[in-house]
């Protein structure tokens, strides 16, 4: 048996078993990728690490500490407390352990959870690209991440459909959607998403199903003298509580485009502890009609500096 102090290197077949495998110990799957690609697609029940570059400048050890790469407070107590076994790394495509760069993300995490976690670590050989070549049926891939050519407006009546309004709400989020006040009005809509509650980031807009839905409403005006920021808090616990609850939240504004993006960015953020800039990109590939305003993006800034700065 490999000693827990050395990585084992598997083939996906050998995933695959572990995956499959009945027994009293809880293995987990670490995707080192960007947020981006993980977003786009992962192998299923996978979760993300990132890294945390702000942190690292405030160190002066050449150690990085596990819960920089690991920004969900709740998995990196369950990987510090050995609950899980085994713990598999992955990242692209990287065929061995020996082919890692020193300054990789995957390399640096090999060498916190042999720090800092007593069980069995192992590396995929291969990475998803070969996992998800092998097994797409163990693959989650996000219907957003086969982009299409944008079809023309369809016209109704004369009168061209705003492009805010076309479609359905976005999915950011197996829990977390996207959308306009259009859209929070169709049950149909509504339902065919899955969707249980409604962040409404709007002053004007009605909430349609109370007595069916769950609803929050966030009083902000789209304007460069609101505070959005202030409710950043009170949004991200209530998505977080739809999620914990097993449900799955619709933010919306009138037009989708300034106020519920910027609360949807603020949430990407905080959790998956990525920059502006990441998430931006994240959300924009799913929903190109977004568009915050300047205050808004300013203090989006100002929540990035906090985010990942906090230990």
């Amino acid at each position: 048996m490999t000693s827990s102090s050395e990585t084992l290197e598997i083939t996906s077949n050998e995933l695959v078993h572990i995956l499959s495998s009945p027994g009293s110990h809880t293995q987990v799957v670490l995707d080192c990728r960007p947020f981006l690609d993980f977003s786009f697609a992962h192998i299923s029940e996978s979760r993300n690490v990132n890294w945390n570059s702000m942190l690292r400048r405030r160190s002066k050890s050449s150690v990085v500490a596990l819960e920089w790469l690991v920004p969900d407070k709740a998995l990196l107590g369950r990987l510090r407390s050995g609950e899980f076994c085994p713990v598999v790394v992955v990242d692209q495509s990287s065929s061995s352990v020996a082919e890692l760069k020193v300054e990789s993300v995957a390399q640096m995490l090999l060498t916190a959870l042999h720090n800092e976690v007593h069980t069995q670590i192992c590396f995929l050989q291969d990475g998803f690209e070969g996992f998800s070549e092998a097994y797409p049926e163990l693959c989650y891939s996000s219907a957003s991440s086969r982009l299409s050519t944008v079809e023309p407006e369809p016209t109704v009546s004369g009168r061209r459909t705003p492009a805010y309004d076309q479609d359905g709400p976005v999915e950011l989020l197996p829990f977390l959607f996207l959308g306009s006040a259009l859209h929070s009005s169709r049950r149909e809509t509504l339902a065919a998403a899955g969707i249980t509650a409604v962040l409404n980031v709007s002053s004007t807009c009605p909430n349609f199903y109370e007595s069916e839905l769950q609803y929050l409403r966030l009083t902000v005006e789209d304007s460069l003298v609101a505070d959005i920021r202030a409710c950043f808090s009170t949004a991200i616990a209530f998505i977080d509580s739809v999620k914990q609850s097993g449900g799955r939240v619709l933010v919306h504004c009138q037009a989708g485009i300034s106020r519920s993006a910027t609360i949807c960015l603020a949430y990407l953020m905080h959790t998956q502890h990525v920059k502006l800039e990441e998430a931006f990109d994240f959300v924009k590939q799913r929903r190109q009609v977004i568009s915050p305003n300047l205050a808004f993006m300013g203090q989006l800034l100002q929540f990035e500096t906090d985010v990942l700065c906090q230990g």
